[in-house]
């Protein structure tokens, strides 16, 4: 992919409309993913204080809020971006890798949980899921990656503390929801069969990155 000098939050929105798929951080193919493609200056940076600042990070609440693209852990179980043109055959195709959880199960409470909620944040999802015990955090974040992985859980937004004058700091919280939550399921849904689908996704990433290896293209079809 030719690398862009893009520094803006609806900048980067227009490219993910373009390509369709882009993960965030590093996806194992060069020159594919947000972090490359932005300028230097909205990349990652420590100061001599210890404070920093990261544009690219800022942008996700609000690229993700506008509607346009769908949020969550889908490459391999890194966090990216798909437009909402896409998310239907991507949807299709991993729903079909991933069947609906089975009754009883901890992914069922998850989702049960989130849509009886709306959205939660990842540690009151935790709570509300009976996770908090100790050691229970990672445990919990596996699950819930596998339903990012599988189209059942997305991301709807980011919220951030506050301190005393009311700035927001620090790394800030996933606000998960379910994708029909928030494209309704119109939004969703896809005339072709999965296998259609699938195919159509491999031609798309082929076509994308033209220099990956099969085995990189598999990697993040899934």
């Amino acid at each position: 992919m030719n690398r862009r000098e893009i520094y803006s939050a609806a900048g980067l929105t227009a490219y993910i409309q373009e390509v369709g798929f882009l993960p965030l951080l590093d996806s194992g193919v060069r020159g594919f993913s947000a972090e490359e493609v932005v300028t230097d200056d909205c990349r990652y940076v420590v100061f001599p204080d210890g404070g920093w600042d990261w544009p690219l990070w800022k942008w996700k609440g609000p690229i993700v809020s506008d509607g346009g693209c769908v949020y969550g852990k889908f490459f391999a179980g890194k966090a990216g971006f798909i437009s909402r043109e896409w998310w239907p055959d991507f949807y299709n195709y991993r729903r079909s890798k991933h069947p609906v959880p089975a009754e009883g199960s901890i992914e069922e409470t998850i989702l049960l949980t989130l849509q009886e909620h709306g959205s939660l944040i990842t540690r009151e999802l935790r709570a509300a899921c009976g996770f908090d015990g100790p050691k229970m955090r990672s445990r919990f974040d596996g699950y819930v990656t596998r339903l990012q992985m599988g189209c059942y859980v997305v991301t709807e937004d980011f919220v951030y503390p506050t301190d005393k004058h009311g700035r927001e700091y620090g790394w800030g919280w996933s606000l998960l929801t379910t994708p029909e939550a928030i494209l309704g399921r119109d939004g969703c849904h896809c005339l072709r069969t999965p296998q259609e689908s699938y195919q159509r996704l491999l031609a798309h990433f082929r076509a994308l990155l033209p220099e990956a290896t099969d085995k990189q293209i598999q990697r993040l079809v899934g």
